[in-house]
């Protein structure tokens, strides 16, 4: 079940197109982009894939921007692959780590992810559909977009009985979380504290009872409702797969 705070389901539509730049890091593997600052683990196992990016702090938003996806193009550079129409190529990507500051370096020669600067660094194989690897760095268009997602919402556990700490993944439509409440099978709401990237926690005795979930989107303000979503015999180091996503 569904619902929305404003009484009806709208999908997130995309943004306006703004200038950045775009590096990468790690090499072809990506290996060097599992787990990261969002907290999402094996990017493979859990559905993101190497079409990711570690975000510049301010697109990164203390981890409010985890999760949210972008359309990239490459412009403006010799560098930039060409698509069939001989235009630039686009990607897409979800956000799923930190480019941290570096304040040694000016926010034009190495300390691109400084703020203010908005800024993707991407997995070596997202950067090599948009670009020449040698680049090194790439000016870019970018624009929200809808995340397309497959199945529920997933709500992955850690903890222990009276700390539940919830790292929530798969999220469709905006992509992002602003707030989270959970409810037991003997329990009112009980609202969750945002503990870093795209995990939230609850103290309170939550064992041996069935969980259900309100997200609020970060972007829209629309609050989706996942009911039964876990059972009561859960453990922590599962997963679970809501019914339910954003569109």
């Amino acid at each position: 079940m569904v619902r929305l705070s404003n009484g009806y389901a709208t999908h997130f539509t995309p943004s306006k197109w703004k200038y950045a730049h775009a590096t990468f890091y790690g090499d072809d593997s990506a290996s060097e982009t599992m787990g990261g600052a969002c907290g999402y683990g094996n990017l493979f196992n859990n559905g993101y894939g190497t079409n990711t990016a570690a975000l510049s702090t301010v697109l990164f938003n203390n981890g409010y921007g985890c999760g949210s996806c972008y359309q990239i193009m490459c412009v403006g550079s010799k560098w930039c692959n060409r698509g069939r129409g001989h235009g630039p190529t686009s990607i897409t990507i979800t956000a799923t780590n930190l480019c941290p500051p570096n304040w040694a370096q000016d926010s034009n020669a190495g300390g691109w992810c400084n703020p203010p600067r908005a800024h993707f660094d991407l997995s070596m194989p997202a950067f090599k559909k948009l670009a020449f690897w040698k680049a090194g760095i790439v000016p870019v268009q970018y624009r929200r977009v809808p995340c397309a997602k497959k199945g529920g919402i997933r709500f992955s556990f850690q903890g222990n009985n009276y700390w539940l700490l919830t790292t929530v993944m798969n999220v469709g439509g905006a992509g992002d979380i602003a707030k989270m409440w959970v409810k037991g099978s003997r329990t009112g709401w009980i609202s969750m504290s945002h503990n870093w990237g795209a995990s939230y926690q609850a103290f309170g005795q939550l064992g041996g009872q069935c969980l259900s979930f309100k997200i609020q989107s970060y972007s829209t303000r629309e609050t989706i409702v996942a009911y039964n979503v876990v059972p009561p015999y859960w453990s922590v180091g599962m997963t679970y797969q809501a019914k339910v996503n954003f569109r």
